[in-house]
């Protein structure tokens, strides 16, 4: 499929490795004009942006604290000027701060609410004026299967991904008439550094729980946030897309 993105700009967060990383080669194959957002990974996109221009693409690293508003528009104001307005955001950013509730700290639970609901308002609001006035846009919220499924020992992780929910469809209903969709992507287990590093005896139990038998791939989830920010997906907003292999059918 001709996903007809050339000359677009994309701001990816979170791009510095795993599935932003992922999702900026794809966008990039497409011939769109990549901004690999990182909070503190720099090496990391660096290396995006190295392997997005060695297949021919054009990207270039922009830092950007997502949970802080003055940061996200002094990176956008980078990317402005450097390549014009941002058309297409994909708000991958997130962190984990586990703990099982009746001893999660205040500060954990303020951290990931803050980078990984609250970042996505601050980059949403900056972008979408840019956005409502090409009459063109597109929005990609990267959730989490347990936002709907929840996880022990991740409350804080949870609520922020299923808070994504909500904000999208209000976002999608605000600016659907604008030519702007906006969408959620939920993975389920994929294959990424931080799974390699569980014991076999809990990977082997958590693929038991996917009924495909198997983690996801970075390439499986890119391919469908690429064509949400595609035109092809213009009848498609405020949805919810599962990438978990059947874990969460159902919800």
């Amino acid at each position: 499929m001709d996903l007809h993105l050339r000359g677009k700009r994309v701001l990816i967060t979170g791009a510095s490795k795993g599935i932003g990383a992922a999702v900026a080669g794809e966008l990039a194959a497409t011939g769109t004009i990549v901004a690999v957002g990182y909070g503190g990974d720099e090496t990391g996109a660096r290396a995006t942006v190295a392997a997005v221009e060695a297949a021919g693409g054009r990207a270039h690293a922009v830092q950007c604290d997502v949970a802080d508003a003055k940061s996200v528009d002094t990176a956008c104001r980078d990317i402005e000027s450097a390549c014009g307005p941002i058309t297409v955001l994909v708000n991958n950013a997130g962190v984990t701060a586990d703990g099982l509730v009746v001893r999660m700290k205040d500060e954990q639970w303020q951290r990931v609410i803050d980078t990984n609901l609250s970042g996505a308002f601050h980059t949403i609001r900056r972008c979408a004026p840019a956005m409502m006035k090409a009459r063109y846009g597109r929005i990609v919220n990267v959730s989490s299967a347990s936002g709907h499924l929840g996880a022990p020992g991740q409350a804080n992780y949870a609520a922020a991904k299923a808070g994504l929910v909500g904000l999208s469809r209000s976002v999608a209903r605000e600016l659907a008439t604008r030519g702007v969709t906006c969408n959620v992507v939920a993975p389920g287990p994929i294959d990424t550094a931080m799974t390699d590093e569980m014991p076999p005896s809990w990977s082997e139990q958590l693929k038991a729980q996917v009924p495909v038998g198997r983690f996801g791939t970075t390439a499986e989830v890119a391919a469908v946030v690429a064509f949400l920010c595609s035109p092809a997906a213009g009848y498609v907003t405020g949805a919810l897309v599962p990438v978990d292999g059947g874990l969460g059918m159902g919800h």
